[in-house]
């Protein structure tokens, strides 16, 4: 049973500073542009809320039958929260045993967190997008409008831009650092 090397070790603690940026800064946001919004809308997703323009938007989406967003509809700004926690709290648990194999089910750990998430938020985006209020005051056959999950669209006269906040791309920057760790620690075990 291999040991952690000391970057390895050190990489627990930068992982761990990482995902403590979810509590202190947005992790994703939307963006949307329009000919009468012309400074533009944006909506910012904290790991345990949703901010920014957010009442405007659910003013606007009232007329094609989109539902309104509010905190108390998502369960992950509970889930998630303490999905985080557990895993930080793991990370120090890695760091006590202090095993190369740990590490590895860490990371994996780590990614299907991140897997799950992604999943999570595209469903309720396509659910968000699709199932309209058949008596919304505009109704387009056939139209949809699911913001994209990263990236850019066009819908009607709106832009949208979805991408990683501040404390997402800490997030990305900590499953770089696992990775990276990982294939590092896997040559130094092949190298010894």
């Amino acid at each position: 049973m291999k040991k952690l090397t000391l970057p390895g070790k050190i990489s627990i603690f930068i992982v761990i500073g990482c995902l403590a940026t979810l509590w202190f800064l947005p992790m994703w946001q939307i963006d949307l542009r329009a000919p009468q919004y012309p400074g533009g809308l944006s909506m910012k997703i904290w790991i345990n809320d949703v901010k920014g323009d957010v009442d405007i938007i659910n003013g606007l989406n009232h007329y094609i039958g989109m539902k309104t967003i509010h905190k108390k509809d998502f369960p992950e700004f509970i889930f998630l929260p303490t999905m985080m926690l557990i895993f930080m709290g793991l990370g120090l648990v890695v760091l006590l045993l202090n095993r190369k194999f740990v590490y590895y089910i860490w990371t994996g750990l780590f990614a299907f967190i991140g897997i799950f998430s992604f999943y999570d938020f595209y469903k309720w985006e396509y659910n968000y997008g699709h199932n309209l209020d058949p008596t919304a005051p505009i109704k387009i056959p056939d139209m949809s409008y699911t913001p994209p999950l990263v990236g850019y669209k066009k819908m009607l006269n709106f832009e949208a831009l979805s991408q990683p906040d501040i404390a997402g791309w800490f997030y990305i920057a900590a499953g770089v650092i696992l990775l990276g760790m990982c294939v590092y620690e896997g040559r130094k075990k092949v190298a010894k």
